[in-house]
């Protein structure tokens, strides 16, 4: 018989209370508001809204139900196989990783349009980046779809849309390259796509270091 404690109990540890935190974070914007997104969101490093804990506090904010949904459908997915092969301290040190190293390098680009709107006397731009906030989860996000494609790069991985069948390790290169030529093109929104590279970015040269001082495992 199924009972909503034995999924429960199917969900490992880290894992677990990482989506109740962002449910709860989730929530909290909702009923509370814009001042949610001022105190922890991620914004540039010299607007007047910047905090260094802004660093952690974005990778619990989410701009839509459907945002937090996906974000944590893949946290669900790919966390819990990972949390069983690495346990949950390194899954956690490995998850924070990519989800800083993704804000940083999303800092770093936008640090790098902000000097070309500078020199170009474009203001609005300027404004821009020291007022728009990031948040999500992504960046960690694609650190574990990194790890897994690189752990098991030959395990079959079903994608709902379009409706194919691909090898993790090409699900990987795919996603990857989308985000770079998405990045580059400046395509796609409000999408920050260099935050998802970071992760990825960040994730390899992490789980390389493991394998080349052999701690891969625990």
């Amino acid at each position: 018989m199924y009972t909503r404690n034995s999924f429960l109990s199917n969900i490992s540890p880290v894992v677990k209370n990482l989506l109740i935190i962002n449910v709860i974070m989730y929530l909290a914007t909702v009923l509370i508001g814009d001042s949610m997104y001022e105190k922890f969101s991620l914004f540039y490093f010299s607007s007047p809204f910047f905090k260094p804990y802004q660093l952690v506090s974005h990778m619990f904010m989410h701009g839509s139900f459907t945002h937090i949904f996906f974000n944590m459908y893949t946290l669900f997915i790919f966390g819990n196989v990972l949390e069983r092969v690495w346990g949950g301290q390194k899954f956690l040190f490995y998850y924070f990783v990519t989800g800083i190293g993704a804000a940083l390098l999303h800092l770093g680009v936008a640090y790098l349009q902000l000097q070309g709107y500078i020199s170009n006397g474009n203001f609005m731009g300027v404004q821009s980046i020291m007022l728009t906030p990031t948040v999500g989860a992504s960046g960690a996000i694609y650190g574990l779809l990194l790890a897994y494609g690189m752990l098991f790069p030959n395990n079959i991985m079903q994608l709902i849309f379009p409706p194919v069948a691909l090898k993790a390790k090409w699900f990987v290169i795919i996603f990857g390259a989308l985000e770079l030529l998405l990045g580059l093109s400046g395509r796609g929104g409000n999408i920050a796509h260099f935050a998802h590279l970071g992760g990825m970015i960040f994730g390899y040269f992490l789980i390389m270091y493991w394998k080349k001082n052999n701690r891969m495992y625990y």
